[in-house]
């Protein structure tokens, strides 16, 4: 069961429609546990890369 707020849903639409090119009618069309997964995905790969951006900031400055 997927326990989103409406605001929530509509600022996760809008973040992957504007900053990952999904369409609102691919993410309508999907599975509510089918989005989960994709937004879990989304959240860990969004981590992993402003980890990247860290350690390259981190590597700089010395």
């Amino acid at each position: 069961m997927n326990h989103d707020t409406l605001a929530n849903h509509y600022q996760t639409n809008f973040a992957m429609i504007q900053h990952h090119k999904w369409s609102l009618t691919e993410l309508d069309n999907m599975i509510p546990f089918e989005r989960g997964i994709y937004v879990m995905l989304l959240q860990q790969w969004i981590k992993d890369e402003n980890e990247k951006v860290r350690e390259q900031n981190a590597k700089r400055r010395m």
